[in-house]
């Protein structure tokens, strides 16, 4: 049978539009891709879960499979599934997609996929899950608004005019209240954290009330997404962890919660604390891990391969010394981790983000996020680990790292050249730091009083180990810290490194640690606890260890209250001096002068003329980290409100053209009106 050519062409016009029909609304995705970088893109905002309370829409964005089912439950654990349907496939975007009609607000569900070899995933939540069972094994379909606390409409963050007045405090749920010396009810729980009046057992302020007095703006809570490694089944059984170990990046840790097996209950209580929290005008940092996951099922069993990096061999890499490392580069993990990170915001107002390994993320994807959420809050905090736990494919010219700061839009790393001058090398528990007289770390000090920025009186010098170059261009784009949940605490790491130290000697050292750091141009950061002495018995890692090593004893704040009172001071101190925060670089230049003085074991600065608009005219500090008194001649009328025991902004002693005495392992603070 003869055919023209025009009918021909009509017939395959109508079999491709046919197709393209089928391949646009299928529930089999017959297209296999070559590489990840030819899977089509899906840059929207509504991946997982959709809900309204006439329909419910399921996305799962998953190219390189075949097919894809939904499954209903009740309940987030146990019972039968009561309904399971296939997804559509659009091959335009690569996006799974389902609508059920009517309201399921709190409906469980899981999905699974079919391999181009035929076998079924296992049953997961969608990696864009917002609501979970427990033990974060199912989703949650929710209602939003029912999770609202009373008066969330009118939240409203603390004043920040600046970045400069930040002053954050790193604590963990489970740490702050468990113990009962808390006086908390709800204890670790995140309920724990809006409680008021509670009271140690000689009657000072715990918890909330604490932090308030402290003086502290931003409160840092370790992780408290959804993480793995907590039995929420078995709370009555003893179990612990940090929670550096991913499972549900946008659902909430349920063994925080007064009930993990309704995944409402959680999500109520992490939105009342953020509200308890705001009321008493402290903001809230989230610790978040998009490095790695707690197992690499999080991504692969509905999307294999594609979240993780690999060497060109084909080897999954490993620079987080975890197993795995998030592609952060890659086009559509970016755009996972720029929805989280903007959900929380949207959803629970979070204040700003801490990122764990910073350095395995890419610098384009970490600026595309601050600019983003720069959008939704322009006061929005950012900062994270300028460092890696191993290698990458990642180029070193493209991470995260503290080196590339310059590189990052405001964007701040954690400063370990401070960390580890004040105190001692992290991993040499013995090493003495400044503090405890070790004379190699002057000038690293004077790198950490100017927040690693340009200064005409540092001696770089890239032979060191640290100070090597000025890597910042902004002082608020570092970290000043001699402590956080790594490692050792300060007092334990102190007590270690001088074994022959007096209680007096360690307290003196103590003091000295943190009032460079609070009075040091960087952002300071404190580790809950610091303040009284918080010790977890020599613990160095504590990730897992027992309440019994991690908690806070509110008991500790009565038996260091002179310890406690210098740091109230001291944070009172920097909070009403805009000297000690000066916003740039080119401020810190003009207005910080390094004195020249010959012992290493002394370092002397004057913040002159009225710097960043302080009332105080001229402010001369002085650290000795000697063993010994300093004697030092100060020309002109100065008042001191430091002598290394107390801090008093009213004046402790009027000195005149004479000899000071910068007493041995101690902070010296003076100033002219």
């Amino acid at each position: 049978m003869f055919i023209s050519t025009k009918k021909l062409s009509c017939l395959t016009v109508f079999l491709l539009i046919v197709n393209f029909a089928m391949a646009q609304d299928s529930k089999i995705n017959t297209i296999q891709y070559s590489s990840f970088d030819t899977y089509p893109v899906y840059l929207k905002d509504d991946l997982g879960v959709s809900y309204t309370a006439n329909k419910t829409t399921i996305r799962l964005w998953s190219p390189n499979v075949v097919e894809t089912k939904i499954n209903l439950y009740k309940k987030g654990d146990g019972g039968e599934v009561f309904l399971t349907k296939n997804l559509d496939y659009d091959s335009t975007t690569g996006v799974w997609e389902i609508v059920l009609d009517g309201n399921y607000h709190n409906t469980y569900y899981t999905l699974q996929v079919k391999y181009t070899n035929g076998n079924w995933s296992k049953e997961m939540p969608d990696p864009y899950a917002k609501g979970v069972g427990v033990n974060g094994n199912r989703g949650l379909i929710f209602d939003p608004k029912l999770t609202d606390p009373k008066n969330w409409n009118t939240d409203k963050q603390p004043l920040l005019k600046s970045a400069s007045d930040i002053i954050l405090y790193e604590a963990h749920v489970r740490d702050f209240s468990i113990d009962p010396s808390s006086g908390i009810k709800n204890k670790g729980k995140f309920l724990g954290l809006t409680e008021k009046n509670t009271k140690n057992a000689f009657g000072e302020a715990t918890g909330l009330d604490h932090l308030q007095e402290l003086g502290i703006t931003h409160l840092h809570l370790l992780p408290v997404f959804d993480y793995k490694s907590v039995d929420e089944s078995q709370l009555d059984k003893k179990q612990y962890n940090w929670g550096y170990d991913p499972q549900n990046y946008n659902s909430l840790e349920g063994s925080y919660s007064t009930n993990p097996f309704d995944g409402l209950v959680r999500i109520k209580e992490y939105k009342q604390m953020i509200l308890a929290l705001h009321e008493a005008k402290i903001r809230l940092i989230m610790d978040v891990v998009y490095n790695h996951t707690s197992s690499t099922d999080i991504f692969d069993q509905l999307v294999p391969g594609y979240y993780y990096r690999s060497w060109p061999n084909g080897k999954r890499s490993d620079a987080t010394a975890c197993g795995n490392e998030f592609a952060s580069d890659r086009i559509m993990a970016r755009q996972f981790m720029l929805e989280s990170l903007k959900y929380w915001v949207k959803e629970y107002h979070v204040d700003g983000f801490r990122f764990d390994l910073m350095a395995v993320h890419d610098i384009e994807t970490m600026n595309i996020i601050s600019k983003e959420l720069k959008k939704l809050d322009k006061t929005i905090f950012l900062y994270g680990e300028g460092w890696t736990a191993g290698d990458s494919p990642l180029p070193i010219e493209k991470r995260a790292l503290k080196n590339n700061v310059k590189k990052l839009n405001d964007i701040a790393v954690f400063s370990d050249d401070i960390r580890d001058g004040v105190k001692g090398h992290w991993a040499n528990v013995t090493e003495k730091g400044f503090v405890s007289g070790n004379p190699n770390y002057k000038e690293v000090i004077q790198f950490g009083i100017v927040a690693s920025t340009n200064h005409p009186q540092i001696k770089y010098d890239s032979k060191r180990g640290y100070a090597q170059f000025p890597y910042s261009d902004s002082p608020t784009k570092v970290i000043g810290y001699v402590s956080c949940h790594d490692n050792n605490t300060l007092y334990d790491k102190l007590k270690i490194a001088n074994p022959k130290a007096t209680e007096k000697e360690l307290v003196q050292m103590d003091k000295l640690a943190n009032t460079i750091i609070l009075t040091s141009q960087s952002i300071p950061f404190l580790h809950n606890g610091v303040e009284m002495k918080r010790s977890k018995m020599g613990v160095e890692n504590s990730y897992n260890a027992p309440d019994s090593i991690n908690k806070i004893d509110w008991n500790w704040k009565h038996e260091n209250a002179a310890l406690v009172q210098y740091y109230e001071n001291l944070i009172a101190l920097r909070k009403k001096h805009p000297a000690f925060k000066m916003p740039t670089e080119k401020m810190i230049q003009e207005h910080l002068e390094f004195l020249t003085l010959d012992s290493p074991l002394l370092v002397g600065y004057t913040l002159k003329n009225h710097a960043n608009g302080d009332s105080w005219k001229n402010i001369r500090v002085y650290f000795n980290g000697d063993e010994k008194d300093s004697k030092q001649p100060i020309k002109g009328n100065w008042k001191m409100i430091c002598n290394g025991e107390i801090i008093n902004q009213k004046g402790i002693l009027n000195i005149k053209n004479q000899i000071i005495t910068i007493p041995s392992r101690s902070a010296v603070i003076l100033y002219q009106d």
